[in-house]
């Protein structure tokens, strides 16, 4: 029994997943939005939030927090100066999950994960 386990193994070790999870966040942060399959998404999801608020923040240890998940500096400076002061009047929920279609090859469910403008 899974009791009181949080996340998604996604059938990978524990540094795939959270390489994974550190490169969709910050391809999220990126290009505002990203393909991906609904597990993934759902996982990236609250990353990037957590992201968003700590950016939020805006102090240094905000910023070396997100540095140290995020370990790209253009995209943290981003975050910072960009995507983060777009959100300073909500209080959360800045990704949306929008479903597409299955994927060909495995029938995996398929999202866009985007943003909120």
């Amino acid at each position: 029994m899974r009791h009181k386990i949080a996340g998604r193994r996604l059938s990978r070790p524990t540094g795939h997943r959270w390489a994974l999870y550190r490169n969709q966040v910050a391809a999220l942060l990126t290009h505002g939005r990203i393909i991906t399959t609904e597990a993934k998404a759902k996982e990236t999801r609250s990353l990037a939030e957590k992201m968003i608020t700590l950016g939020k923040d805006g102090s240094l240890a905000s910023r070396r927090r997100v540095l140290a998940f995020v370990t790209d500096k253009k995209v943290v400076e981003k975050l910072f100066n960009e995507v983060a002061p777009t959100y300073s009047s909500r209080v959360g929920g800045y990704t949306r999950l929008i479903k597409l279609r299955r994927r060909v090859g495995d029938n995996a469910r398929l999202v866009q994960i985007q943003l909120i403008e």
